[in-house]
C-alpha cells in the first residue's frame, strides 16, 4: 500500500494502492543516437496504481504527451499481421455501417496511414490526426489526408465547427496513451455525428493480468483499460458502449463499439452485457486481483536473469529480435544489457543503428542474425511471435532457437 501522491484522471481519487513498480526507466521510444552514448539519460518512475474507487490502473504522467509523441518511432506498418488486422476491419466496418462515398471516417492517432489507406482503396473519404510528425508525413506520402494535432476537446470543437464529423470516428491503440482521459472522450462526443459510430482498440487488461504482460506498462500507456471502466468514462461523457469483440491483438485486446446515449436505433449486443458480468465475475472490483499482480512479475524476472544467465554460462550466444516499447521495458526491469544480450534487430529502418533506451543494446538490420548465427533468439515483440519466428525460421539450419520471455520464458526449437 502507497500513500497517495497522485490523484485518478478519471474520477479524480486518490490513488493508494500499487499495481506494479518495475522502477525507473526512461521514455521507451527514446532511442539513443551513437553520437549519444556519452550522455546521461532521463529515468522516470515506472509505478502504476490501480484506482479504488474507479479500479482504473494507471501511470502518474511524469512526461508530457508533446515531449513522448511529437516525434516517435512507432510506425505501424512494419508489421505484416497488423496492415492485415487493420485491412480486415476496413471491410468488416464498411459492410456493417453501410460506408460510401458520402461518409466520413476520422482516425484519431492514425500514426503512418496504415489503417485508412484501406478506406481510400474503397473511396471513401478520410481524416487522419496524427500528432508525430515524422510519422504523419509518412501517411500523407501515401495520399491520406493528416492533421498534425493532439486530439482533445478544443480540437474536435474546431474540426466540428468546420463541418467534419464522423460518421466512424475510430483510434486503436491510443485510449490508453492519454494523460487526460476525460477531455479525450469528450472529444469523442463532440465530433461523432448524432448516428455515427465510434470504435476503439485497447489491450484489456484481465488479458494483461492473466498473461502476466507487465511489459505493456510504459509511460507513454497512461492506462490500463477494462470494459466495465471504459463504459463508466464513455458513458459519463454521453457516450454508450453496445458492442465489444474480444481480439488476439497485443496480448488480448478489446474494440469496443460506441454511440451518442440518446441514439436508441442500436441495441446493447449480448455481447457486451456478458463481457460484462464476466469481467465482475473474475473480480474487476476486487483489489486483491490487482495486489497479487506485483508478485508474478518478480518471479518472472528472476526466471528471464535465469536462463539469460545459464545460457551465457554455457557460452551460448543470444541475440534479440525487436526493439518495441514493451521490449524496453522488459530490457530496463531485469537489467538486461549487452553482458546478457549481444544485439536486438528491428525491420523499422528509424531504429536500425541507434541503441535501446537505458540499456544501450544495438539496434541492427535484421540481416545481422544470418551472419552471426545466434544459438538464441530472445523475441522482445512476443505478440508478434508466429510472424517473426515463421519470417526467422532459417535460424533452425545452424541449431538456433527462438526464445519468447511473456507470460513464462519459454523455448522453441
Amino acid at each position: 500500500m502507497s500513500s497517495s501522491l497522485y490523484n485518478c484522471r478519471f474520477c479524480g481519487a486518490p490513488l493508494r494502492q500499487t499495481f506494479a513498480d518495475l522502477g525507473l526507466s526512461p521514455l521507451c521510444e527514446s532511442y539513443t543516437a551513437a553520437d549519444k552514448l556519452r550522455e546521461p539519460e532521463t529515468l522516470y518512475p515506472l509505478h502504476s496504481f490501480v484506482c479504488d474507487h474507479c479500479f482504473l490502473v494507471q501511470l502518474p504522467e511524469h512526461v508530457s504527451p508533446h515531449a513522448i509523441f511529437e516525434e516517435y518511432a512507432y510506425f505501424s506498418s512494419y508489421s505484416d499481421s497488423w496492415l492485415a488486422h487493420a485491412e480486415s476491419y476496413v471491410q468488416a466496418i464498411t459492410e456493417r455501417l453501410g460506408l460510401g462515398a458520402g461518409s466520413l471516417v476520422i482516425e484519431v492517432a492514425s500514426n503512418d496511414g496504415y489503417l485508412l489507406q484501406y478506406f481510400l482503396q474503397r473511396q471513401i473519404p478520410v481524416l487522419g490526426i496524427e500528432p508525430a510528425r515524422n510519422i504523419a508525413q509518412t501517411a500523407m506520402a501515401k495520399g491520406v489526408p493528416t492533421i498534425t494535432e493532439f486530439f482533445g476537446a478544443a480540437f474536435a470543437r474546431q474540426l466540428a465547427s468546420e463541418g467534419r464529423r464522423a460518421d466512424l470516428l475510430l483510434g486503436n491503440n491510443v485510449l490508453a496513451h492519454v494523460p487526460d482521459i476525460n477531455d479525450f472522450v469528450s472529444g469523442l462526443k463532440t465530433l461523432l455525428n448524432p448516428a455515427g459510430v465510434i470504435t476503439m482498440e485497447f489491450p484489456h487488461l484481465i488479458r494483461l493480468i492473466e498473461g502476466n504482460q507487465f511489459d505493456t506498462i510504459y509511460h507513454e500507456h497512461f492506462s490500463y483499460l477494462s470494459f466495465t471502466t471504459v463504459s463508466r468514462i464513455f458513458n459519463s461523457h454521453g457516450l454508450r458502449l453496445f458492442d465489444v469483440e474480444e481480439l488476439t491483438t497485443h496480448g488480448g485486446s478489446l474494440r469496443i463499439y460506441a454511440s451518442h446515449l440518446d441514439d436508441k436505433t442500436k441495441e446493447i449486443s449480448f455481447r457486451a452485457v456478458e463481457l460484462q458480468k464476466r469481467e465482475a465475475d473474475w473480480g474487476i472490483g476486487d483489489l486483491d486481483r490487482y495486489s497479487a499482480f506485483t508478485e508474478e512479475v518478480e518471479a518472472t524476472k528472476r526466471d528471464i536473469l535465469r536462463f539469460l544467465i545459464d545460457a551465457r554460462s554455457q557460452r551460448k550466444s543470444i541475440a534479440g529480435y525487436g526493439a518495441p516499447g514493451k521490449g524496453n521495458t522488459l530490457l530496463n526491469y531485469c537489467g538486461i544489457r549487452t553482458d546478457l544480450l549481444d544485439y536486438t534487430v528491428d525491420r523499422n529502418t528509424y531504429k536500425q543503428g541507434k541503441f535501446t533506451p537505458g540499456t544501450r543494446i544495438p539496434i541492427l538490420h535484421p540481416d545481422k542474425i544470418r551472419d552471426t548465427k545466434p544459438d538464441y533468439l530472445f523475441i522482445l515483440p512476443w505478440n508478434l511471435k508466429d510472424e517473426i519466428m515463421k519470417q526467422n525460421a532459417f535460424i533452425r539450419d545452424w541449431g538456433g532457437k527462438f526464445v519468447v520471455p511473456i507470460p513464462r520464458i519459454t523455448v522453441y526449437e
